[in-house]
């Protein structure tokens, strides 16, 4: 991953992917559709972590996870010995609605700056520090249905897996990567996530089922909001996020 300058990659339509994406399209509208799922900021956003009953080869009956990204992935030994279930992510018209409790400020930023983030920095306790406690080697993304502009794509900003990488590289050397989860690294990763949204282009993660991208660990990155037509069924995305060591996430 080392040689996608922006931080992430894009691929092109592959028929073997094309058929993942129609067997894991059934299963991911049947898991929006199940009695109290978990729908957020005002039933516009279904996050299902791990939803998707696949292998741990990735591949579902009759399916398996194949294609050029991942024959890429294989070949640059990122691909996985073991594939973590896929997270489904739909958005629907009207995205990013507000829940209660919500701030005021958590809902702007959400609007305004697409929730932008760098997964596994996760806000713990009351007053939200956010520490590494998961280490995830990548983000797969496959569209399940077809992502335009208009239906809240994901938001890759260019280039800003080196700002990010570089200022959490320093604010945990010398720690031993098992200690790296007690770190607090709230305001390096703040200051970094800043200076990311100032100096960065977001780039939007286009496609349709069969395409896919990858994007790198650093890489800061959120869910544009909905511009497209008020009504109409969801977009779905799966995504994998496998585990690594932590002590080769830095």
């Amino acid at each position: 991953m080392n040689d996608w300058p922006e931080g992430f990659a894009q691929f092109p339509h592959d028929p073997r992917m094309a058929a993942w994406a129609g067997a894991a399209r059934g299963l991911a509208e049947a898991a929006l559709a199940a009695p109290g799922a978990a729908w957020r900021h005002g039933g516009t956003w279904f996050a299902g972590v791990n939803a998707l009953p696949n292998g741990p080869d990735g591949g579902l009956p009759g399916h398996p996870l194949d294609g050029a990204v991942i024959r890429h992935l294989a070949v640059g030994g990122q691909a996985p010995r073991c594939w973590d279930r896929a997270q489904i992510s739909a958005v629907a018209p009207g995205y990013p609605g507000r829940d209660p409790g919500e701030s005021e400020a958590q809902h702007r930023f959400r609007r305004d700056r697409a929730g932008a983030h760098v997964d596994g920095l996760l806000p713990v306790g009351p007053a939200r520090r956010r520490m590494l406690k998961e280490a995830h080697g990548f983000v797969l993304g496959l569209p399940l249905t077809e992502v335009t502009e208009g239906r809240s794509p994901m938001l890759a900003w260019a280039g800003s897996h080196r700002i990010i990488g570089e200022a959490l590289t320093a604010a945990l050397a010398g720690a031993p990567p098992e200690r790296w989860p007690e770190i607090d690294l709230t305001e390096p990763y703040h200051a970094a996530r800043r200076e990311a949204l100032a100096t960065c282009r977001p780039v939007p993660m286009l496609g349709r089922p069969g395409e896919a991208y990858v994007i790198h660990r650093h890489t800061l990155h959120g869910i544009a909001p909905w511009a497209d037509a008020p009504e109409g069924p969801p977009r779905i995305i799966a995504y994998f996020r496998p585990e690594i060591p932590f002590s080769a996430w830095a």
